[in-house]
């Protein structure tokens, strides 16, 4: 883990997405987070350990899913999968909730883990998230921390290297370059999920904070003017935000009324051309009960000088 020192920073946007304004003012005390998202290798020790089954490895439960059909109450979880459009044509779907498809079977029964123990676990619910956390002793971050620590010190810059997406053309994380989302032109070199640390450190000495996976959080969804303060002079600056509450963070436009919390960092599958977020301010509220194979985590801890 490496100590993040914490202080103020601007939190938000107003220059991309509605959800992630108003930019705010925040203080941070400084902790502790890993180096990278949690491996499929940490992971697999995880589950050595302790027996734990994902959410991913459990069947849906019909009485919380309205109009579940019968063949997909079984356990599996959602792959990116686009098929080329065809002229004239709705666009195709992108994800497809496959049967088998987990953490251990990335893309569905008959794929595995070779090659890719220190890529980013996937197709992990939140709850499979906080249980890794405590077992290894830590916590999630909140979605302020990790904002903070994908800023690495550089304040209000769209991204976390400055203000140019590519500075020289230099892939700084791993996103989807080209037409989205059929047309990667793989300028980064990965289609899907790229082994941690494969793209330089931030000045914290973090990597993957931004792209690769998008990284659960502790803080359940709220839009952040629930969080503003009205008097902007220093004294006034909120210390460690935290997000809403588990009932606030339901839409309730979603029959299922599942709790979101939100996830930071972007993925591998944030385009110029579609989904920009790959910035430290991006957010995504996710329900908790939802796994994909662009979605990981990584662990918190609140730090105790010596």
């Amino acid at each position: 883990m490496r100590v993040v020192p914490g202080g103020v920073f601007t939190m938000g946007s107003a220059r991309f997405y509605p959800e992630e304004a108003p930019p705010r003012r925040v203080r941070i005390a400084p902790f502790l987070l890993d180096e990278t998202p949690v491996t499929n290798r940490s992971f697999a020790a995880f589950v050595a350990a302790t027996g734990h089954v994902t959410q991913a490895e459990r069947p849906p439960d019909p009485r919380l899913y309205p109009g579940l059909r019968r063949e997909l109450a079984q356990p599996g979880s959602l792959v990116f999968e686009p098929a080329p459009a065809r002229p004239g044509h709705p666009a195709p779907p992108w994800w497809h909730y496959r049967l088998g498809a987990d953490w251990r079977h990335p893309l569905g029964p008959g794929s595995s883990l070779d090659g890719l123990e220190e890529h980013p676990v996937v197709h992990v619910g939140h709850g499979d998230a906080e249980a890794y956390a405590a077992w290894a002793g830590k916590r999630l971050p909140t979605e302020a921390e990790f904002e903070f620590a994908a800023r690495g010190g550089l304040d209000d810059a769209d991204y976390a290297w400055g203000d140019e997406l590519a500075p020289g053309g230099a892939m700084l994380a791993n996103y989807w370059q080209g037409p989205f989302p059929d047309g990667n032109t793989l300028e980064d070199g990965w289609l899907r999920t790229s082994p941690v640390g494969s793209f330089p450190a931030n000045p914290y000495g973090l990597y993957d904070l931004i792209g690769n996976v998008w990284e659960w959080t502790a803080d359940w969804y709220a839009e952040p003017k629930a969080m503003k303060k009205k008097r902007p002079d220093a004294c006034c600056i909120p210390a460690d935000p935290r997000g809403g509450t588990r009932g606030h963070s339901i839409d309730r436009r979603d029959r299922c009324r599942i709790p979101r919390k939100v996830l930071k960092g972007g993925s591998h599958l944030c385009a110029a051309s579609y989904c920009q977020r790959y910035r430290p301010a991006a957010r995504y509220a996710q329900p908790i009960d939802t796994t994909t194979g662009h979605v990981g985590f990584r662990c918190a801890k609140d730090h105790a000088p010596v």
